[in-house]
C-alpha cells in the first residue's frame, strides 16, 4: 500500500483543531498496537503534533500506522523518541533528526525525529536569528554559583499552591502549551510524577519550576519555567532549577533536560550555565506566546555534578 502524507491542505487542519479547541480537546493519549508492534501516542491537538513517546517492534510498521493516524488527524509535525538502532531507518522513511536526548532511556540516547506534512510547518523564519542567539548565549561563563536573591524565600511547592500557580502561568504566558493555568491539571501533575518548587515573595509566589519525571527511563525534563517581569533580575531560576536537581539526584534521576524557547535568550543562558549542552532544536515544536515556535533541547548528566 503507498501512503501519502502531502495532500492535506491548511484549511482542513485549521478546521478539525478549532473543533477540537471548541470542546478543549488539549491532548489524547493512547497505546495503539499490532502482531509486530506497539507504540505510546500523544494526539496533541493544541500544538498540531503527533507525539510517539515510545515504541517497540517493527520500524516500517510503526510508520504505516503514523500514516494512519495522520490520515484521520491532519497533524502538521510528528516526532519520534527513536532507539539508536532505528533512527537511521526513520531516515530512510523520510524522517529528519531534529535533537539528542543523550541518555535518556535509562543511559542510552534517544534520537528525536521529525516528519513534517506541510512546508509552513518544516520552515523556521527565525533560524539564523536563534542561531546568533545560541553562539552569544555559549559566551557566558558556565558557573554553578547561585545568586542570593534576597528577599525571596525558596520552597517545594504543594497542592495547595495550584490556584496561585495557575494564576502566574496565566500572568506570565498569553498562550502555553499545557494548560498550565489550570489549577485542576496542576495537581494532576504533582500527584503524578512532577515536583514544583516556587519563590515566594512577600508571601506571593513569584516564580516556578517543575520537574517531570520518567519513572520507567529515569529521566526528567525540567519546564513550566515561569517568573513574573518585575523578578527576573534576581536569578530565581538558577535557585529554583539547582534545587530540582538536587532533589532528582536523591531519586537517582541522572538524566535531566529542557526544551527552552529559541528565541529567549535568558532561558537558554540559565541552562548553559547550569551546564547544561545544546543538543539541537525542535522546528516550530509548540504553540507558546503568540505563534508556533521553535524550542531548543539542553541536556544534563547529574550524576557527574
Amino acid at each position: 500500500m503507498e501512503f501519502n502524507i502531502y495532500n492535506r491542505t491548511h484549511n482542513i487542519s485549521k478546521g478539525v483543531f478549532d473543533r477540537m479547541r471548541e470542546v478543549k480537546v488539549m491532548k489524547e493519549d493512547r497505546v495503539v498496537s499490532s502482531t509486530d508492534y506497539t507504540m505510546d501516542v500523544s494526539l496533541d491537538f493544541f500544538n498540531e503534533r503527533l507525539k510517539i513517546e515510545d515504541y517497540r517492534g517493527d520500524v516500517a510498521s510503526i510508520h504505516k500506522q503514523i500514516i494512519r493516524l495522520l490520515d484521520e488527524h491532519p497533524f502538521t509535525k510528528v516526532i519520534v523518541k527513536s532507539r539508536q538502532e532505528d533512527w537511521k531507518v526513520f531516515i530512510e522513511l523520510g524522517y529528519q533528526f531534529e535533537a539528542l536526548y543523550t541518555g535518556y532511556f535509562n543511559g542510552s540516547d534517544a534520537y528525536s525525529m521529525a516528519l513534517f506534512t506541510e512546508n509552513s510547518r518544516r520552515t523556521s523564519e527565525y533560524w539564523i536569528y536563534e542561531d546568533e542567539t545560541i553562539e552569544q548565549v555559549k559566551e557566558i561563563p558556565c558557573t554553578l554559583e547561585l545568586p542570593n536573591a534576597p528577599g525571596h524565600m525558596i520552597r517545594k511547592a504543594e497542592e495547595k499552591d495550584a490556584e496561585e500557580l495557575s494564576n502566574l502561568y496565566q500572568a506570565v504566558f498569553e498562550i502555553y502549551p499545557t494548560p498550565m493555568n489550570d489549577p485542576e491539571y496542576i495537581r494532576k501533575l504533582m500527584k503524578h510524577d512532577s515536583i514544583f518548587y516556587v519563590a515566594e515573595f512577600d508571601g506571593k509566589i513569584v516564580s516556578t519550576a517543575s520537574a517531570d519525571i520518567n519513572p520507567t527511563y529515569h529521566n526528567a525534563e525540567l519546564t513550566d519555567c515561569a517568573t513574573l517581569p518585575d523578578h527576573r533580575k534576581n536569578g530565581l531560576m538558577k535557585i529554583l532549577i539547582a534545587k530540582l536537581e538536587t532533589e532528582l539526584k536523591e531519586q537517582q534521576i541522572y538524566c535531566a533536560y529542557s526544551i527552552a524557547r529559541a528565541l529567549s535568550f535568558g532561558m537558554n543562558a540559565v541552562f548553559h550555565q547550569r551546564k547544561y549542552a545544546y543538543k539541537g532544536r525542535f522546528t516550530k515544536n509548540c504553540n507558546i506566546y503568540n505563534k508556533l515556535e521553535d524550542m531548543n533541547l539542553w541536556v544534563c548528566d547529574l550524576s557527574r555534578r
